[in-house]
C-alpha cells in the first residue's frame, strides 16, 4: 500500500489557457489501484478528504476551481471530527423518480438547476 493523497484543480477555469483547463478525472480513474475523487460541495470535500488522508492507497482529489470561493451549507453532521465520505457508493443530492442524472464535481451544481427546471414540467429528476 501506498498511503499518499494528492490534491489540486482540475477541468476548466476562469482566465487559463487551454492547457490548464484539462480534466483528468478519467485518466486517473483507469489508474489500478488509485482511488480519485472529485467532490461538489464544501461537505463532500470536507468528508473526501478526510477518508482520502485515513485510507492505506494512493487517493487523488480533483477540485474544479471554479467552485473556490463558493458558499455552502455545511450540517452538523458533517462538522463532527469523524465526518467521511465512503469510497465507492455514490451520493444523492436530490431524490428523484422519472430520470437520474450521474455526474461530479462542478457539473452537479448543473444539474441540480436542470432538476429544478423539469420539475416545473412535471419530471422528477434525482441527481
Amino acid at each position: 500500500t501506498v498511503p499518499i493523497v494528492f490534491r489540486g484543480p482540475n477541468g476548466a477555469a476562469a482566465g487559463v489557457a487551454a492547457q490548464h483547463s484539462q480534466c483528468f478525472a478519467a485518466w486517473y480513474s483507469s489508474v489500478p489501484g488509485l482511488k480519485v475523487f472529485a467532490p461538489w460541495s464544501s461537505e463532500d470535500a470536507r468528508g473526501m478528504m478526510k477518508a482520502a488522508i485515513r485510507d492505506e492507497n494512493p487517493v487523488v482529489i480533483l477540485e474544479n476551481e471554479l467552485l473556490y470561493g463558493t458558499s455552502f451549507p455545511l450540517t452538523d453532521e458533517a462538522q463532527d471530527k469523524d465526518f467521511l465520505v465512503p469510497f465507492g457508493k455514490a451520493k444523492v443530492e436530490k431524490e428523484g423518480t422519472d430520470v437520474s442524472i450521474i455526474t461530479f464535481s462542478k457539473m452537479v451544481g448543473h444539474s441540480l438547476e436542470v432538476a429544478k427546471a423539469l420539475e416545473s414540467e412535471g419530471i422528477s429528476v434525482e441527481v
